[in-house]
């Protein structure tokens, strides 16, 4: 039997972003945080790297955003980098009075200095990013979740899928307000009500819409695909960055060796052991990382080889160990000890860049809905997200997004109870293989198509393919029962066409997007905005 729940704030998403907000309401605020499975399945437990911030006193809130924009490719939104980086020390500070263990330096700095270790990563010009060893995202994620399970007003649900946004037109009613949303409890099978006066969307992103990807299973585009049915406008969904480090093993799914081993002077080389980014770019191993990807890309294929290495070997073994112990523990189930070999790494699918139009507080276009973190589109990637710069990201939207609510708080109430979800025209299905098939043609056919290089041809190739499985799966959807596999196929091909679409609208090669049938930069910088139906009726 399906249920109805009240709820002052909805979350979906337990990752940094959803947390974070979560923690900066008030009190007496009823909140609930979804996950889609257990409550680390998101990417911010698996993040290595850290938070870029400006923390140094040879640092300044100038520099951070220069590099910011220089890595963006033209595309930055000055105000957004700026608003961000200005906010990051507070952020920071947040965290470690919530008592995030960043990694402090040994031996301790003078009186007066900055106490915890910064490291340096691609498009930094100073040492910025701080870190907790190279688990940051773990040691992030345990201490924001150790903190919500403390404040009774906080209900952390597993194990329930958002299917869709409920919003006043849906409902026939007057307005375009977002009232909540539908949400399938895994453990009953059911799809309950989840009504609230203020929805935030905080899902991720959508790289596993890409065969080889360093995210975790869920990041499906779930929330860019919701806010899209509901009348929210999305921008610059052709970028999709690629780290150029995934570890290349045939049993090591999905493990992203952290940028900060370049940063800590890594070489990367190819199978004879020549290096060679210094042929792509002054910066080499510490150029940004679209340019990094695609060198590494260019030189597989040119020599057909399956991988290329990432060294740190001639760093001494203790500061190996130290500073790196997850990525040489790993490895070491694998037969690689870093401290005596190369890494084989390929790049892989990893961060989405672009996503649903928020304003500085995270607000979108449907009244009550808000979008941070990997979702959102802020206009702080560009065209190529910095390094370590999203975690900064999700922290200061969360927070600006908290306060907004706050201030709307007398004005908002709460929408009472709404329409159950019908499920009286659909069976159980029988036929799941399509759903597998389908999900497996997805993902191959965006990594040939719409990868590291692209091409009109393979981009019209990419868009027919999915017109035709999105029919496939709209007939599937309106006949049989909801499933979580179900649910991330429509999102993830709802959020495949809309990459294919944003590609095909840009004709130039930019950062993330590169086209061989359009190579060179033109001469002004634009977004590319896709507007929904529903929103230009």
């Amino acid at each position: 039997m399906s249920q109805h729940f009240q709820h002052d704030v909805l979350v979906i998403g337990s990752g940094a972003a959803g947390l974070s907000l979560a923690l900066t309401l008030p009190d007496h605020l009823r909140i609930a945080v979804l996950s889609k499975g257990d409550l680390a399945n998101g990417s911010t437990f698996w993040a290595q790297g850290g938070v870029a911030a400006v923390l140094d006193t040879a640092d300044t809130v100038a520099s951070h955003v220069e590099d910011t924009l220089n890595a963006g490719g033209g595309l930055c939104n000055e105000d957004a980098v700026r608003f961000t980086v200005e906010h990051s020390r507070e952020a920071i500070q947040w965290l470690i009075d919530l008592g995030v263990p960043f990694t402090r330096d040994d031996p301790p700095v003078a009186d007066g200095g900055f106490e915890f270790h910064l490291t340096r990563e691609g498009g930094h010009s100073h040492r910025r990013i701080i870190h907790a060893a190279d688990a940051t995202g773990a040691a992030i994620f345990r201490t924001l979740l150790a903190q919500a399970q403390t404040r009774p007003n906080i209900e952390l649900l597993e194990q329930r899928v958002a299917v869709d946004l409920i919003t006043e037109p849906k409902l026939g009613l007057e307005g375009t307000r977002c009232l909540g949303a539908y949400v399938l409890d895994r453990s009953t099978g059911e799809v309950d009500t989840h009504s609230a006066r203020f929805t935030v969307l905080a899902c991720g992103g959508a790289a596993k819409v890409y065969l080889y990807t360093s995210n975790p299973d869920g990041a499906c585009g779930d929330g860019i695909a919701m806010a899209w049915r509901s009348g929210c406008r999305v921008g610059n969904l052709e970028f999709n960055q690629f780290h150029p480090t995934c570890l290349y093993h045939p049993q090591a799914k999905s493990f992203l060796i952290t940028e900060a081993l370049r940063g800590e002077g890594a070489y990367l080389k190819l199978p004879n052991g020549e290096r060679f980014m210094q042929r792509f770019d002054p910066r080499a191993e510490l150029a940004p990382r679209d340019i990094v990807a695609r060198a590494i890309d260019h030189e597989m294929k040119r020599l057909g080889a399956d991988c290329v290495f990432l060294d740190i070997s001639h760093q001494p073994e203790a500061f190996i160990k130290s500073h790196f112990p997850t990525v040489y523990e790993r490895c070491l189930t694998f037969g690689i000890d870093i401290t005596r070999q190369p890494i084989p790494v390929v790049p892989a699918a990893h961060y989405t860049c672009g996503g649903v139009l928020v304003d500085q507080h995270g607000s979108t276009d449907v009244p009550g809905l808000y979008a941070i973190g990997e979702t959102s589109f802020t206009g702080l990637h560009g065209a190529n997200r910095m390094a370590s710069n999203s975690l900064l990201e999700c922290f200061v939207y969360a927070r600006s997004a908290a306060a907004d609510i706050v201030t709307q708080l007398q004005d908002v109430a709460h929408p009472g109870a709404l329409p159950a979800w019908d499920s009286s025209q659909v069976t159980d299905s029988d036929e799941d293989v399509i759903i597998a098939h389908n999900w497996d043609e997805l993902r191959r056919f965006m990594w040939d198509y719409v990868g590291i290089v692209r091409t009109n041809k393979r981009l019209q190739r990419a868009r027919h393919r999915v017109r035709l499985l999105l029919d496939e799966i709209d007939e599937f959807y309106s006949n049989y029962k909801v499933s979580r596999d179900l649910i991330e196929l429509r999102n993830l091909a709802q959020v495949a066409e809309l990459m294919i679409d944003s590609a095909m609208a840009r004709k130039e090669s930019r950062g993330l997007h590169f086209t061989l049938d359009y190579p060179d930069l033109l001469p002004e910088a634009r977004d590319t905005v896709l507007v929904p139906p529903t929103f230009a009726g």
